[in-house]
C-alpha cells in the first residue's frame, strides 16, 4: 500500500499500527542514506539502528520506535497533503534524533540501548561520535533541494541548536545540588520536545501551510516532546526492564536530575534529606538504596505530580490541533498517538 493511500486510512488505526507503517516507510529511506556513508562509520551506525550485531552481520530487525517520522508523516496527511511528499523530511528527522542518541549514549555514560549494548561500549567513543556527525550531516542530503527545503533545513538546524542547548542544561544539571522544576522544565522542552516540535513542522512546511498554521503545529509537537519526556523520566525509575530494554532505576543509578527527583529534592516532605543524602553522595548506591530512592520519590508525590502534569499537557496539545484546524486524513492519528505517548511503557 502506497504512503497515501495507507494515510487516508491513518484515523482508523491503533498507534501500534501507525508507528509501524511509519518504520516501513522510513526504513528503506534510513538504509538508502546510511548506504552514502564512508565505511569508516557505515556499519556503527547500522548497529545503532539495530540492523546489524557488533559483527556486522544482519539482525533483520527494525529500528526505533519511529514517533518523530510519524508525526511528519500525519502533519503532512493531516494538513491536506501528500504524506508520501514527506518521507524526505520523515527521513531526515529521525536521522537527527539518532545522531542525538548515539552522542547522549557517550555523554551519559548508558551502556544499554534497545536490549543490547550501546554503540560506544561496542566501537569505543570516537566510533560512535563521528558516526552520530554522519547522521546529521546526511540529514541536510536527504531532504534536497527542492521547493521547501531551504526552510526545512533552516528549521532543522535551528532544531539542532536547541537541542544541543538542553543537552548542554542536562549535563550542567549534573554538577548542580539544585535544579527547580521551571529549569527542568526549559531544559526538556528543548531537548526533546524542539525536535517533535520540529517533526511536525517539517510535515507542514512541506505542504506549503501558512506560518500560523506551521507555529501552531510545532507547539503542538513540542508538547508531546514535554510529555515523552516526563514518561520518560518515570520509566527510567519504575519502568520494566523486560519492555524498556534498561536496567532497573537506570536514572537513580546515574543520579539523574530527572523530573521527579526535581520535585522530591525540591519538596518539603519528610524523606527529603533522606533522598538528599543518598543523591548527593559520591559512591555507587546499592539495590537496596536504589530502591529506597524510589520510595521515597513516589511518597513525596512526585510520582503523581508527573503523571498528572503529563495529561495537563496533554490538554494543551490539543488545543493547539483545534486551533490549526487540521482536518485531513491524519488528524485523528496525530491525536492517536499524543494519546499513546502519554500513556507508554516503554
Amino acid at each position: 500500500m502506497s504512503a497515501d493511500a495507507w494515510a487516508a486510512e491513518a484515523d482508523s488505526r491503533t498507534a501500534p499500527d501507525l508507528l509501524a507503517w511509519a518504520q516501513d516507510l522510513v526504513d528503506p529511506a534510513l538504509r538508502s542514506a546510511l548506504d552514502e556513508l564512508p565505511a569508516s562509520v557505515r556499519g556503527v551506525a547500522a548497529y545503532h539502528f539495530g540492523w546489524c550485531d557488533e559483527q556486522l552481520r544482519p539482525t533483520g530487525q527494525r529500528s526505533g520506535k519511529a514517533v518523530r517520522p510519524l508525526l511528519t508523516l500525519l502533519s503532512a496527511a493531516a494538513l491536506g497533503g501528500p504524506a508520501a511528499a514527506a518521507l524526505p523530511a520523515a527521513t531526515a528527522v529521525e536521522l537527527v534524533h539518532n545522531f542525538s542518541l548515539l552522542h547522549d549514549d557517550v555523554m551519559d555514560g548508558d551502556e544499554r540501548r534497545r536490549h543490547r549494548p550501546t554503540a560506544w561500549r561496542v566501537f569505543g567513543t570516537g566510533p560512535a561520535l563521528l558516526a552520530g556527525n554522519a547522521l546529521l550531516t546526511q540529514a541536510a542530503v536527504v531532504l534536497g533541494d527542492g521547493a521547501s527545503a531551504v526552510d526545512q533545513q533552516r528549521m532543522l538546524a535551528d532544531t539542532v541548536l536547541q537541542l544541543l542547548d538542553g543537552q548542554a542544561a542536562d549535563l550542567d544539571f549534573e554538577h548542580r545540588l539544585s535544579v527547580s522544576p521551571d529549569e527542568y522544565l526549559t531544559m526538556a522542552e528543548k531537548k526533546t520536545g524542539a525536535l517533535l516540535g520540529c517533526s511536525c513542522g517539517l510535515g507542514a512546511v512541506g505542504v506549503g501551510a501558512d506560518p500560523i498554521t506551521v507555529g501552531r503545529l510545532v507547539r503542538f509537537g513540542r508538547l508531546l516532546g514535554l510529555i515523552f519526556q516526563i514518561v520518560d523520566d518515570l520509566l527510567g525509575i519504575w519502568g520494566d526492564p523486560a519492555v524498556t530494554g534498561k536496567p532497573v532505576h537506570s536514572d537513580l543509578r546515574r543520579r539523574k536530575k530527572s523530573l521527579p527527583v526535581v520535585l522530591a529534592l525540591g519538596s518539603r516532605f519528610t524523606g527529603a534529606d533522606e533522598l538528599a543524602d543518598l543523591y548527593h553522595g559520591d559512591r555507587p548506591l546499592s539495590d537496596a538504596e536504589l530502591a529506597r530512592a524510589a520510595y521515597l520519590i513516589d511518597e513525596s508525590g512526585a510520582r503523581e505530580w508527573s503523571r498528572l502534569r503529563a495529561d495537563v499537557l496533554r490538554g494543551q496539545a490539543e488545543a493547539q490541533l483545534t486551533s490549526a484546524a487540521v482536518s485531513g486524513p491524519g488528524a485523528a492519528g496525530l491525536r492517536t498517538l499524543a494519546d499513546h505517548l502519554t500513556r507508554r511503557t516503554r
